[in-house]
């Protein structure tokens, strides 16, 4: 069964820095796409960044120049650094293995997904 599990969220003022994991199990996924989401109250669940085969990565404009996906496939654990938080970072965040071909902004296209871990930025 597979299974991805996030960690690192967590409390943080605004400015600071958090790195989320997402580690999966039940199967090797090294080298698949893989992305972050994110989901605030109220709000629909939006894509962060990507990283896709030849670890080519992708950003969502929002986060460009502040966050940083990465993967250690040795671990099958996919990484997103994140620096300069500002408080409409705020959300849950989730990360998703992509299996079917299509953007990697159009969550419809990522087959399995973590249970997210909170982030919270205060002002």
């Amino acid at each position: 069964q597979v299974q991805l599990v996030e960690s690192g969220g967590g409390l943080v003022q605004a400015g600071g820095s958090l790195r989320l994991s997402c580690a999966a199990s039940g199967r090797t996924f090294s080298g698949y796409p893989m992305g972050w989401f994110r989901q605030a109250p109220g709000k629909e669940r939006e894509f962060v960044a990507a990283i896709g085969l030849s670890d080519s990565t992708y950003y969502a404009d929002s986060v460009k120049g502040r966050f940083t996906i990465s993967r250690d496939s040795a671990k099958d654990t996919v990484y997103l650094q994140m620096n300069s938080l500002k408080p409409e970072d705020t959300a849950v965040y989730y990360c998703a293995i992509r299996g079917r071909p299509g953007a990697f902004s159009d969550y419809d296209v990522y087959d399995y997904w973590g249970q997210g871990t909170q982030v919270t930025v205060s002002s």
